[in-house]
């Protein structure tokens, strides 16, 4: 394990940069053009393509793309009934949560005989997108599959890739369909990106994708986003991460685990440690070495952790300025009165005040919803939520007192733009009730 311990007094401006830049997303420029090649692929050849590159990826030979319900009852037969209860806990959690988000209609009289309403409305057709990878994420379904049914979508598809004998992950099924989605697809990587953006014989084509994934995935959806003929997405997303700030009071054993729970996501995770304390450093590098020998996934978070940065800091205000501007992901704050802090932290993903908090109750089944932004969008995107599977519409209504009012004043702004045919709009309306 390699994890480097930097006095951030004695580095220099650049250096600072440095160190809090993201592991690069390697052959991002082939990356993206093998992606664009999936793609293409995917439009042109639909199922038949789908079904090639289950084969090609994911070493699975099959012909029916949609899990059916024989599978889905197998799948619930292959969970024990603690895994059962935990799965409907973690649902239960995230909809109490979730249901709270609802928006309501606004209806306001800006001026008499004025009108002005906002109306939400669920995003017509989903897709959400579960990876599987080194391991299964049913929290990922309960995630994105909770809210949608919450917004009420009328068509909500749920692509996740096959295991090699042809089936999907059986606890990611027992997920998705418990939290309110039974279309659910077996089709990984881009190609699942593809084929919910422009449709296939199978599965239909949705308005809007969420979800995270590798960088194949991440590519897809930023290349789909960007074609008025594919779908909109939920946000950017790159590798998991993970900022501790911490005092010298911490306790070095919960944040090294803390950090090691975010480095075993995979070897492109990255984890950061910001204390005022030497000494729990030094000891945080000790925990480091003993929990990771005791990790089935040593390997992958050892990786990550060469990635990865632990800074000493004079002041907890200096702390705070730190995270602001690497805006991670995760914040977890294991320092005295941590919710006194919340005023000042501008840029984070999702946040965990004290040593009772640790990240993983946000992945599972606080309630909150773990689909977060990542290398550094939380400055200027949010965590999932339901408003993010609905639309808003506004709606004015005036009567003839109404427009009398605002008559003059848009007759003015539109004279100001140099756009007549606004002014008449207005004027002849008047002049025809006079």
């Amino acid at each position: 394990m390699s994890i480097r311990i930097h006095s951030w007094s004695e580095l220099t401006a650049t250096e600072r940069d440095a160190l809090l830049q993201r592991p690069a997303v390697t052959g991002d420029a082939a990356i993206r053009r093998d992606t664009r090649a999936i793609i293409d692929t995917v439009r042109a050849g639909g199922d038949a393509a789908l079904r090639q590159f289950n084969q090609t990826f994911d070493g699975a030979a099959f012909n029916e793309l949609k899990v059916g319900q024989d599978e889905i009852d197998r799948a619930q037969n292959t969970l024990s009934a603690p895994q059962l209860a935990a799965i409907d806990l973690a649902i239960d959690n995230v909809r109490r949560f979730h249901r709270a988000q609802l928006p309501s209609s606004i209806r306001i009289e800006t001026m008499p005989g004025v009108v002005c309403e906002r109306h939400s409305h669920p995003i017509d057709a989903v897709g959400l997108y579960v990876p599987a990878g080194t391991a299964p994420l049913p929290s990922a379904a309960i995630m994105l599959a909770v809210p949608a049914d919450i917004a009420a979508c009328p068509i909500r598809v749920l692509c996740t890739p096959p295991r090699s004998d042809g089936t999907a992950d059986p606890a990611v099924v027992v997920a998705a369909t418990r939290a309110g989605v039974s279309d659910i697809y077996k089709v990984g990587g881009a190609q699942a990106i593809a084929a919910m953006a422009y449709g296939t014989e199978s599965i239909p084509r949705v308005c809007k994708i969420f979800g995270p994934g590798n960088a194949w995935v991440t590519s897809a959806k930023s290349l789909v986003s960007g074609d008025p003929s594919g779908a909109a997405i939920d946000m950017p997303a790159g590798p998991s991460e993970v900022l501790v700030l911490a005092d010298g009071n911490a306790n070095p054993e919960f944040v090294a685990s803390d950090l090691l729970s975010q480095a075993e996501h995979g070897t492109d995770s990255q984890v950061i440690l910001v204390t005022t304390s030497a000494q729990l450093a030094a000891k945080v590098v000790t925990e480091l070495d003993e929990q990771l020998e005791m990790l089935s996934r040593a390997d992958i978070a050892a990786e990550a952790l060469g990635c990865s940065r632990i800074l000493v800091v004079d002041s907890i205000a200096e702390a705070i300025a730190v995270s602001n501007d690497y805006a991670p992901e995760h914040l977890i704050l294991q320092v005295a009165e941590p919710r006194s802090l919340l005023p000042q932290l501008r840029n984070a993903g999702s946040i965990f005040l004290g040593e009772w908090t640790p990240e993983s109750v946000g992945d599972y089944c606080s309630g909150t919803n773990h689909v977060l932004p990542t290398y550094g969008f939380a400055r200027t995107y949010s965590g999932l939520g339901v408003d993010q599977f609905m639309r808003q519409m506004t709606v004015q209504e005036l009567s003839r007192e109404g427009l009398e009012n605002l008559g003059d004043a848009v007759v003015s702004l539109a004279g100001l733009e140099g756009l007549d045919a606004h002014a008449a709009a207005v004027t002849r309306r008047l002049r025809a009730g006079s």
